[in-house]
């Protein structure tokens, strides 16, 4: 493996565990956010809460 192999492995896992922390935090987010407003925190990740935000976004 050369230099440019290198950097290129390193750039791309560095652009991997920056899109896992997002998503973590997306998903964490959306749970305090649920457990916030009264709900049940993991009812985020029922099909039929992503229902209702999309139709509520329509």
């Amino acid at each position: 493996m050369n230099s440019s192999d290198n950097y290129v492995h390193n750039i791309l896992k560095k652009i991997g565990i920056v899109i896992l922390c997002v998503l973590i935090a997306l998903i964490i987010g959306a749970m305090i956010g649920f457990g916030i407003g009264g709900g049940n925190p993991f009812a985020v990740f029922l099909p039929s809460t992503w229902a209702h935000i999309a139709a509520f976004l329509k």
